[in-house]
This record gives structure tokens, sequence and C-alpha cells, in this order.
């Protein structure tokens, strides 16, 4: 039996270039497509549909059905396209996005967005700073690699308020993983979203942040291509 493909989405305002560690050392298949907005597709007006359509036509490309796997942004982006077409997440590993988007949460976000816009180079230097002191060395370079668009940040942030995550869960029949460092500020409502899961699995990690779960690429290609493996057995 082929293995499973394996689908990585990025957070915000970074790329797909953020999974080049892990991918490099998974066993399955894998693609880390740049949602709109980011990347190389920077400039491109980003909504929920718009990037769930991307997962999609990447999975398409890699068979039709896949793993798929989020940090953060790429999370939510995860379980929506779970719920849009579960036929074809075979399985999710949904990481940093179990708070939903709502209250002083969003309301943070959209002052953050407000001052991206305003200066949008001075927002990417700070970024860049932020990323590299939380996470230092190649892991935070990758992420760093396919630039940083802060000027997306109010769209990202109107589109995944607009949804409601744990609802998606609830719809989706397949296997779940949410993971969590410990020290993550996006598990507030990790209960919340576990109880949602049909057959969800709730993993915390000790000692991480919201992307130092990304420190050890190598324990998380392990992960995911066990994960992949499992759902493939079915």
């Amino acid at each position: 039996m082929a293995d499973l493909p394996v689908v990585l989405v990025h957070g915000t305002r970074v790329s797909g270039s953020m999974w080049s560690p892990v991918r490099s050392l998974l066993r399955s298949p894998s693609a880390a497509p740049d949602l709109p907005g980011h990347g190389s597709r920077r400039g491109q007006p980003f909504d929920l549909d718009a990037a769930c359509d991307a997962v999609a036509e990447c999975i398409a490309g890699l068979g039709g059905r896949a793993l798929v796997g989020g940090l953060s942004l790429g999370g939510y982006v995860g379980i929506a396209t779970a719920a849009r077409h579960p036929s074809m997440v075979a399985g999710l590993v949904a990481m940093g996005c179990t708070a939903r988007p709502a209250g002083a949460l969003v309301h943070a976000y959209r002052l953050a967005g407000r001052l991206a816009v305003a200066n949008a180079a001075r927002a990417d230097r700070v970024s860049a700073y932020m990323i590299r002191r939380s996470l230092p060395g190649s892991a935070g370079e990758a992420m760093l690699a396919g630039g940083l668009a802060c000027e997306v940040v109010p769209s990202v942030v109107a589109a995944v308020a607009s949804e409601d995550p744990v609802a998606s869960l609830a719809g989706y029949p397949g296997r779940v993983w949410l993971v969590n460092g410990a020290r993550d500020h996006f598990r507030a409502d990790e209960r919340a979203f576990l109880r949602a899961c049909r057959n969800g699995s709730l993993i915390t990690i000790s000692g991480r942040g919201h992307l130092s779960v990304l420190a050890a690429p190598e324990r998380l290609a392990v992960f995911l291509d066990r994960a992949a493996a499992e759902v493939a057995a079915g």
C-alpha cells in the first residue's frame, strides 16, 4: 500500500516554507501549499473558502486524499477544510488552534492587523525578530524563507473570526489529533474542541509555546508519519 500523503498548512503571514525541516524528514509524500495572500500568492485576497480551495487543490494533486496538518492559522484552515471536504481529509492534525476565535483574542489580533497595515515594513521586521526569538535556528529561518506578508493579517482575522471551528470539528467524521504546546495561549478552549471531535485525541507538548512546537522537526515528522499510517490503515 502506498503511503498516505501529508499536506501541511502554514501560519499567518508566513508560507509553506515553514514546513521544510519537517518535510525533509517525512517518509510520507508531502506538500505545503502557500495560502492566498502569503508566500508565492502574496497579494491575492485571503478568505477561508479560498484557503480551503488551495488545500483541496493540493490534496487533489497528491491523489485526492491526505492527512492534513496545520499550525495556528494552518490549523484553523485544516479544520475548515475537513468540514468542507471530509472525503479528501483522511485525518487531521490541528496544532496551536484550540482557542475560539472570539472576544479578547480577536480584538487583540484586529489591533495588530491595523498596526501591520499602517506600517507593513516595520511589522515584517518585528515579526522576523519575534519568530527568531521564539524559534531560533533552522526552524525559524525556514519560517522566514518564503517571506512575510503582515498586510494580510486583517483579512485573516476577519475570516477566522467568521467561522465556528468547534462546530466544524463536530461535523467531521475523521480521526483528529489536537496538538498544543503547554505554554501556548491558543489552547484556552482545547477541552471544548476535543469534546466536539468524534474520534479525537489531545496531545500537550511540555515546555513548548505556540511556535516552538516546531523546534523538534524529527519528532514531529515521526508523529505525522505514524498518524498517516494509522488513518491509511483505517
